[in-house]
């Protein structure tokens, strides 16, 4: 067991995700200049539904970008692993922040393969959508993670990946989700086609009746 400071959002961070936060809470602002003094890590844990989901992801400060004349700051993190509260306080006897025993996943899969079905509904959807998305792999992050803020999840979907231990798991996971998703995309995509026709002069093959 550790002992970890708390910093709940409405979001989910992964292992080796780069996170830029501004701190502007007395609490938080407490909480990070004491992490910058020691040198120390934070959790951040997932806050979803109106509560505190259990589990989180430990996260080191790599850069104060900046710091505000009120106290304010601006701050650049990578996520490091992913635990579950075991206790929680809030706040922290003597301090503003709220903290807790955290028990941290024992492994993680760092695997580098990918599903080529995966990948293929990524494609898919981002040709779609007509956009380009950087997935190249950050070193030691594993696929899932690169592109699970990439795919239009939402944040109870979000969590529920951060729970699954293994690599192969959490890529099916994707796989039903887009499965699911990309017939409702095609259409959307569809629909805006013909919207934009509108008004256009059209011509049509002649047809036999």
């Amino acid at each position: 067991m550790s002992f970890l400071p708390l910093f709940p959002l409405n979001l989910v961070v992964f292992p080796h995700e780069d996170l830029n936060l501004h701190i502007f809470e007395p609490r938080y602002k407490e909480l990070i200049n004491e992490c910058l003094e020691n040198q120390t890590t934070f959790g951040i844990p997932t806050f979803v539904n109106n509560k505190l989901a259990g589990y989180g992801t430990e996260v080191h400060i790599t850069q104060l970008s900046k710091r505000y004349g009120d106290g304010r700051m601006d701050i650049k993190t990578k996520g490091l692993r992913i635990f579950r509260i075991t206790d929680f306080q809030n706040p922290i006897e003597n301090k503003l922040y709220a903290g807790g025993e955290v028990e941290f996943l024992e492994s993680e899969d760092l695997s580098e393969t990918v599903n080529p079905f995966l990948l293929s509904l990524v494609d898919r959807l981002y040709t779609l959508l007509k956009i380009k998305v950087d997935y190249n792999k950050p070193e030691y992050q594993p696929f899932s993670y690169r592109i699970v803020h990439k795919i239009g999840l939402s944040v109870n979907e979000e969590y529920e990946l951060l729970t699954v231990a293994s690599e192969a798991q959490r890529q099916i996971i994707l796989i039903k989700h887009l499965e699911r998703i990309l017939p409702i995309v095609s259409e959307v995509e569809r629909t805006k086609d013909r919207i934009a026709m509108n008004g256009h002069f059209k011509e049509f093959d002649a047809l036999n009746f």
